[in-house]
């Protein structure tokens, strides 16, 4: 499982939220050793595969630094024990990529207090332990207002992973930006209960189909929903990577990652001693996040509608800013108020124009 490679979050928050601990002495460059624990192959084209990105990214503006990786690593007691492999193969700066392996961050971290550790979308933090993630749901809700202009039936499939709060904030996000150009739109939703899953995202992407979607989206890991969509004629925002590959005639966009900058300013600050831990989450205006070039079928109007609204974001606009009404029609976030951050962490309701459930 572990290759090396040589030279090659929640309301809880506001409990962990205020751990800030600086590190002590940096390490040289040429001393460094992360290590990156992944939760699918990095051949996914997908969640994993842009992470590995970011780390080659990190290795470029750091080249005498060494990182080696574990891939298809479970959420479970097997990513502690890979973890601590990492750790005694010299590792002195461990990423762990996924949700689920947040509490084994935290039981490893205890053991090696000297080694910094990185949880990406969680919201334990400790000493030793720092959180990053992105603001995706500005990428989603500009994605969103090209699925709401692409649509013909006024139903969207959205093929969804874990029902935590990552997602539905993404599935809401996507939501406010389909309904803002398109009113009438649904946004219907399947839940796969797996990050990475290729056979129950084609199902799931096939399923939707079924019922009307005539644009589907996505939060999963590989290229399979926008082949399904390819397959079936039907247009398909990616997710992670730019998915066109997959749907080279329907792909409109997708939000897409760019790891490289949270990895490349992370192993920065530990060579120059400057490290501490804290909640990284940044999103359009660090260029995080993003959205993939668009297909050709999307209008220039659309685009210019796209370019204003991201704009506008980078300057401070808020996705989340109400009158936000839930599925019941009722306003959950009054006129003019922006949701906090702590809100948008521990979001576990829908937006008015989702169909679906959110699973307990």
């Amino acid at each position: 499982m572990l290759r090396k490679v040589m030279l090659c979050f929640a309301i809880a928050c506001l409990v962990f939220g205020s751990a800030v601990a600086y590190a002590g002495e940096g390490i040289p460059e040429e001393d460094l050793v992360a290590g990156f624990v992944y939760i699918g192959p990095i051949g996914d084209g997908g969640w994993t595969y842009m992470h590995d990105l970011g780390r080659l990214e990190m290795e470029k503006a750091y080249p005498k630094m060494k990182t080696f990786f574990a891939e298809s690593v479970p959420e479970g007691p097997d990513s502690a024990r890979v973890m601590e492999t990492f750790v005694r193969n010299g590792a002195q700066l461990v990423f762990a990529t996924s949700f689920g392996y947040m509490d084994f961050v935290q039981e490893v971290a205890k053991k090696y207090p000297k080694v910094k550790f990185m949880h990406c979308s969680g919201y334990k933090r400790a000493e030793n332990v720092g959180t990053y993630f992105g603001r995706m749901y500005q990428a989603r809700y500009l994605s969103g207002i090209v699925a709401g202009k692409a649509t013909k039936s006024n139903v969207i499939g959205y093929v969804a992973a874990n029902p935590i709060p990552e997602v539905i904030r993404g599935i809401n996000a996507f939501t406010l930006g389909v309904r803002k150009v398109n009113p009438q739109a649904k946004v219907k939703v399947v839940w796969l209960f797996s990050w990475f899953d290729p056979g129950k995202e084609k199902e799931a992407t096939l399923a939707l189909i079924d019922s009307g979607a005539d644009v589907i989206a996505m939060h999963a890991d590989s290229g399979a929903a926008p082949q399904a969509a390819e397959e079936a004629g039907v247009y398909v925002i990616g997710y992670n990577n730019d998915m066109s590959k997959y749907a080279p005639t329907k792909h409109l966009t997708a939000p897409v990652w760019d790891w490289g900058k949270v990895y490349t300013y992370v192993a920065g600050q530990v060579i120059k001693g400057t490290w501490k831990s804290e909640d990284i989450w940044w999103g359009l205006k660090e260029g995080l996040v993003d959205l993939a070039p668009f297909g050709k079928e999307v209008p220039e109007s659309v685009k210019e509608m796209v370019k204003a609204e991201k704009d506008a974001i980078i300057n401070g606009k808020h996705v989340f800013v109400g009158p936000i009404k839930n599925q019941k029609g009722e306003v959950v976030v009054k006129d003019g108020v922006a949701m906090t951050d702590e809100e948008l962490l521990g979001m576990n309701w829908f937006v008015e124009g989702v169909e679906g459930d959110v699973p307990n």
